[in-house]
């Protein structure tokens, strides 16, 4: 089988511009996943490769190579310095795969969440992560949230992103009108206590940015504010360990 060796080959540019791009990936409709946590995950959701790259290494290892042939795909070889090049990991497992992006669909569960202006790829991720193992069905970002698709939003979703829908609205606000069900943000202090509010039926959770938080406008739409109890002195919490105190209750109810 050959193997790709140039930098400069179209396919590779290609891949490379996916990783690097959240414009061309919205354009494409395509992502680049790595690794074979995140494969794995994504084949148990249904979700089948366009494409497989795997480094001459990495195609000799027994469960990347258990992987692809799982895939059904036949395997792109990458030279080892052509395959980090591609991708965005620091430390590179040796595999990744060209995905298509999910576009809108109907979603199970009671619990959607809703970000606004949430802008670390990594606090993305982390709350679909949670979310995902808290029985989200969906989670709608506004175009101020960091792309859900990239390398670092992915990763650390821990393949959260395939058991949810995940959309991105260029109108939040019409799809807070739209949601049926009990609308909740949370506030440092003030709000009512968490463990009080009423976190059955439909609920649909709005999450601000880091430092920011909702805006005024969104606010304004939000009918029960909730506060998660803290040590005195304590400012706020981060908003992904916020989201995750927060889908946990409402799990449990």
């Amino acid at each position: 089988m050959s193997v790709l060796t140039s930098r400069d080959n179209p396919r590779v540019k290609r891949w490379a511009k996916l990783v690097a791009e959240a414009r061309y990936r919205r354009s494409e409709k395509r992502a680049l996943i790595e690794g074979p946590h995140l494969l794995k995950a994504a084949l148990e959701r249904g979700y089948k490769p366009v494409a497989v790259l795997a480094t001459e290494e990495g195609a000799a290892q027994a469960e990347i190579s258990a992987l692809i042939r799982e895939t059904g795909v036949k395997p792109v070889l990458l030279a080892k310095g052509v395959f980090r090049s591609v991708v965005d990991a620091e430390t590179p497992q040796g595999i990744a795969a060209e995905i298509a992006i999910p576009g809108p669909h109907a979603s199970g569960g009671r619990i959607t969440v809703f970000l606004e202006g949430v802008q670390d790829p990594s606090n993305v991720g982390a709350i679909l992560r949670t979310a995902a193992t808290f029985g989200t069905g969906k989670i709608v970002l506004d175009c101020g949230c960091a792309d859900a698709w990239s390398p670092k939003a992915l990763r650390a979703g821990m393949g959260g992103h395939f058991a949810l829908t995940v959309e991105t609205t260029t109108d939040l606000s019409a799809e807070l009108n739209a949601f049926e069900g009990s609308l909740l943000s949370t506030v440092p202090h003030g709000g009512m206590p968490i463990e009080e509010a009423d976190l059955t039926g439909s609920v649909g959770w709005i999450f601000g940015g880091e430092g920011r938080g909702l805006s005024e406008e969104t606010l304004r739409k939000v009918p029960l504010r909730v506060s998660i109890p803290m040590a005195r002195g304590s400012e706020s919490l981060n908003v992904a360990a916020a989201a995750a105190i927060c889908l946990y209750e409402t799990f449990c109810r």
